[in-house]
């Protein structure tokens, strides 16, 4: 088994470990993000109806506008925690829960999350 099999075996392995005690309901629905090499994803999903309220990414027409060359990866991150947060307000959410989705509490996840709290999520 090469390196980046064995990291997405043991990312799936924390992933699993979450999910079982991770639920979005509808007055706390799941915060998720999805990262990859160039893109970073993040949908608030209530789990009881199976449907995605809200969701933002780098590849959304209105955050691409906002998006200039100089900004890092984690610049971007915290762009759609922003983004993310200022549209679950606008449909009511502001309380969640935060699933990482197995990914480490670091880096861009942390970006993301840290920029969703403060434009008024809370989880």
């Amino acid at each position: 088994m090469n390196r980046l099999e064995l990291k997405l075996k043991r990312r799936l392995r924390r992933k699993f470990h979450i999910r079982k005690k991770i639920k979005g309901t509808s007055e706390r629905p799941r915060l998720t993000v999805t990262k990859t090499a160039r893109h970073i994803y993040a949908q608030i999903i209530d789990d009881t109806v199976h449907r995605t309220l809200v969701s933002a990414s780098t590849l959304d027409k209105e955050i691409r506008e906002k998006i200039k060359p100089e900004m890092t990866k984690t610049d971007l991150s915290k762009l759609i925690g922003a983004e993310l947060a200022k549209r679950a307000i606008n449909n009511n959410i502001d309380k969640v829960v935060f699933d990482r989705n197995g990914y480490l509490y670091h880096g861009r996840v942390k970006a993301l999350a840290e920029a969703a709290r403060e434009n008024g999520l809370k989880f």
